[in-house]
């Protein structure tokens, strides 16, 4: 059945609108949970998974391990592997172990991240980073990637393994690519969607591939389950670039001016460099290269002139709808649903 596109506007302003809980109410955990209650008993068991492979004789690891647990997450990453596997007819186990796979290579990638950047606050705790110091973030880090690897070894399928390798690589790609762009005010959109592609969006596509990976789907569908995670992934990431600026801080868990105080050129601030004025570039310029938040409020004042807010937004409304588009392959189930709802939810948030 071909998407109506009206159907999915419809989505984006429902979630948009005050009928919903309002985020600072929410735990980020719960997020997905919300969305849709079909998931509560997969989630609880990627949770269970979770806990067993955090566990460690090394107490310092544990005691990382449970700090980061305990500090929640949206959980978005293996919900998207469960929902398209169960999408696809999926009925055994082993999409919660590769779900739990999914987030902890996602939480290794946020523990060398906040080392790099230097952050002191994530999901409204103290980074680990914070809490225990670099080496401890780092190693432990280092401790969730091997640990992954043992986990997925554990559904005897080279595909599996081949998805999840070649995943980690381009991440790790990404997250070099970012750190060279660090404090550039010359980074253009296309080199910047290019970063945010491997690292954002690339495990977003990786978790909805291997759930067709899973439910044994045809090269065609499992092509177009990959396509709609990378542009879910990219929208997610999008939105995560307007609401560091615009954004309720408190609910999302995260200081405010991030990006800028990291000397992150995201894509409102590249827009805006596009299409200030000659005296806005230079004072943006310098306020990125010298990563300085007491420019902060006038830095958002230039977003807000220059469209440079809205137009991020409208390029992740614009990813939201292609990843829509590529779920018209699915017949009409629940979980094809659902998925479409995400994509809508993954614009629509203010957190």
């Amino acid at each position: 059945m071909p998407l109506c596109s009206h159907c999915h506007t419809t989505r984006l302003r429902r979630f948009r609108g005050e009928s919903r809980p309002k985020s600072k109410d929410l735990p980020a955990s719960v997020t997905i949970l919300l969305l849709q209650p079909i998931l509560s008993n997969d989630m609880e068991a990627v949770d269970r998974v979770l806990r067993e492979a955090l566990h460690s004789d090394v107490p310092l690891i544990r005691q990382v391990g449970e700090y980061i647990i305990a500090g929640g997450g949206k959980r978005l990453r293996p919900a998207l592997l469960l929902l398209t596997a169960q999408a696809c007819g999926y009925r055994g186990t082993h999409h919660h172990t590769l779900a739990a796979v999914v987030e902890i290579i996602h939480t290794a990638t946020l523990l060398h991240d906040d080392v790099v950047d230097e952050s002191s606050l994530r999901r409204g705790h103290a980074t680990a980073n914070a809490m225990f110091g670099n080496a401890a973030s780092v190693l432990v880090g280092d401790f969730l990637y091997s640990r992954a690897f043992q986990l997925m070894v554990t559904t005897g399928s080279v595909t599996v393994l081949k998805i999840f390798s070649d995943a980690t690589n381009v991440i790790a790609e990404g997250e070099v690519l970012q750190l060279l762009n660090s404090g550039d005010p010359d980074l253009d959109e296309d080199r910047y969607l290019a970063v945010i592609r491997r690292k954002t969006a690339k495990l977003f596509e990786a978790a909805a591939q291997l759930g067709a990976v899973l439910g044994h789907a045809g090269p065609e569908l499992e092509d177009a389950l990959a396509r709609y995670g990378m542009h879910l992934g990219t929208a997610f990431q999008l939105i995560d670039d307007v609401l560091d600026y615009t954004g309720d801080h408190a609910a999302m868990g995260k200081n405010p001016g991030d990006d800028l105080a990291a000397g992150k050129p995201t894509l409102p601030f590249i827009r805006a460099l596009e299409k200030g004025t000659p005296d806005e570039v230079a004072f943006l310029r310098s306020a990125l290269e010298d990563r300085n938040l007491d420019e902060f409020a006038a830095v958002l004042s230039i977003l807000q002139r220059t469209g440079a807010l809205d137009h991020a937004r409208t390029c992740a409304e614009t990813e939201s709808t292609l990843a829509a588009e590529c779920l018209t392959i699915l017949g009409p189930t629940s979980y094809r649903e659902v998925l479409l709802e995400l994509a809508a939810f993954a614009v629509a948030r203010s957190f």
